[in-house]
């Protein structure tokens, strides 16, 4: 039997990238997985089939994060599925490139609604469905550590998430319930193929200890583990898969 087996997981921004990484990873481990998307619904539909012929269970759920309605309808539509949550991975996050001194009130109200105060909710709302040993795990970044001046807004958003994981380990603790966080390094997936060119790769490569950008794949695994019995003693860490990245 897998780990994971009868784990019900949901994992915000999985119908691409890393996100759908560690949908698969889970549901390959036993988990089901509810499939988040914002707008896409085909690559959501896309990943559930990959799952499905993989022998995995999944099924996939919509919700703007900057929309507390939108929210609310995806828990609502969970609920209809029997409502409890066992992990939940706050993957999804908006981000756009812009210096403070082209930061509008606009990019700066998106960036806050969606990364932190959606995902501080959709906390709140999965915590009230989960029982004893569930997963809290959330996907940083590390210009929390880094100076990444072009994205100081996305920055401070991860930040926060960081700080709130501390808080939650803390006072869920009691019930079992274990929250961490992972900090990607820079990962070779279909998002960043736009600005990783070969020279690209080559000044990252050189920024890395390991010499080579990572893959969606090890950032799955550490989140498999965060969400496995073997992680049970392993709460309010932040774990950062980098390949040792601007050390």
């Amino acid at each position: 039997m897998s780990g994971l087996s009868g784990k019900i997981a949901l994992v915000t921004g999985s119908s691409r990238g890393i996100g759908r990484g560690i949908a698969e990873r889970l549901a390959r481990d036993g988990a089901t997985v509810a499939i988040h998307y914002g707008r896409d619904r085909p690559a959501a539909d896309e990943a559930v089939g990959a799952i499905e012929a993989a022998g995995g269970k999944a099924f996939a759920v919509q919700a703007d994060l900057a929309s507390m309605d939108d929210i609310k309808a995806m828990f609502a539509a969970l609920d209809e599925r029997g409502g409890r949550i066992d992990i939940l991975v706050n993957n999804a996050a908006a981000l756009v490139s812009a210096h403070i001194q082209d930061t509008t009130e606009e990019i700066f109200d998106r960036l806050v609604s969606t990364n932190l105060r959606g995902t501080y909710f959709i906390t709140k709302y999965a915590i009230e469905r989960m029982g004893e040993g569930g997963r809290i795990i959330n996907i940083s970044s590390n210009c929390t550590r880094v100076a990444y001046p072009e994205v100081s807004v996305y920055g401070l958003t991860k930040a926060g998430i960081e700080n709130m994981a501390l808080g939650l380990a803390q006072q869920l603790g009691a019930q079992g319930i274990t929250v961490n966080t992972v900090v990607p390094g820079i990962v070779d997936t279909d998002m960043n193929a736009s600005w990783l060119s070969e020279d690209t790769k080559s000044y990252v490569h050189g920024l890395t200890a390991l010499g080579r950008l990572g893959s969606v794949e090890e950032i799955a695994n550490v989140v498999a583990f965060l969400a496995s019995e073997q992680a049970s003693w392993v709460t309010a860490q932040t774990i950062e898969a980098s390949g040792g990245c601007r050390i």
